[in-house]
């Protein structure tokens, strides 16, 4: 009697219950970071995974599509993880910029956010169709899901790709991640990567903000604010493009 009053409550309350138990994951991951990784791997990458990985269980628990949301008491995710609080956070991350310390970087900085996310596009697009993923609408998805994981589900949803192939751009952006995370630390010296205008240039042509942000704070934490600022205008010219032009050129390419 008692369960089932925990978990009306839990039903009634789906996005409150959401709320929270994303924030205690966040605070699991954050400790797992600094205990085993010593802050190297960050713990939005560490969350990432446990998420990815909570989904999977949850899903195949089920026997359904929603992850941890088909069950009852936990089904405020799909609210969560829907495309209205994305786009938010999207757009208020976008906010949070100011357009005019982009100017610091210079002609340098701007040109690395745009080859950043071509190159990148071009790559994952270019993988996408030796896996057999040749229509327009998944290549422009995994191809998205390579510049990051937030540029992906943005332009498969725009273009109304399958829900797996979004699923794939998803962990395309985590590798991504998380590789970039793990390897700035160690490619830094080699690069010149130590002066906030190259952290500028190396966010711009990276892209993936926490992989930046973490592989930054693990160089030189100084250059962090640098290197995440045109990460983040990489992802917004990615949301941009993803499904309007690049999407386009891929169509006219490849056909529907």
């Amino acid at each position: 009697m008692e369960l089932d009053r925990f978990a009306s409550v839990f039903e009634n309350n789906g996005l409150l219950v959401a709320f929270a138990l994303v924030g205690a994951l966040m605070l699991v991951s954050g400790w797992l970071s600094k205990t085993l990784t010593r802050g190297r791997l960050q713990g939005s990458a560490i969350a990432i995974l446990l998420g990815l990985a909570l989904a999977y269980w949850g899903g195949s628990v089920t026997d359904g599509e929603s992850g941890l949301a088909g069950f009852a008491a936990l089904s405020g995710l799909s609210v969560m993880g829907g495309a209205m609080l994305r786009d938010f956070a999207i757009v208020s991350t976008a906010y949070g910029v100011d357009l005019k310390t982009i100017k610091r970087a210079g002609v340098a900085g701007a040109l690395s956010i745009l080859l950043g996310v071509l190159v990148s596009f071009a790559a994952g697009a270019l993988i996408a169709a030796a896996f057999g993923y040749t229509d327009a609408k998944s290549m422009a998805t995994i191809g998205g899901g390579a510049a990051t994981y937030i540029v992906g589900p943005v332009t498969g949803t725009a273009v109304g790709a399958e829900s797996d192939v979004i699923a794939l751009s998803v962990a395309a952006g985590l590798v991504k991640s998380v590789v970039v995370m793990v390897g700035t630390p160690l490619v830094a010296p080699l690069i010149g990567l130590n002066n906030p205008k190259s952290a500028m240039a190396y966010g711009g042509l990276m892209g993936t903000t926490s992989g930046v942000a973490g592989g930054l704070a693990a160089t030189d934490k100084r250059l962090v604010p640098y290197g995440a600022m045109t990460a983040t205008f990489y992802t917004g010219v990615g949301c941009l493009l993803g499904p309007s032009l690049l999407y386009f050129a891929l169509r006219a390419i490849v056909g529907g």
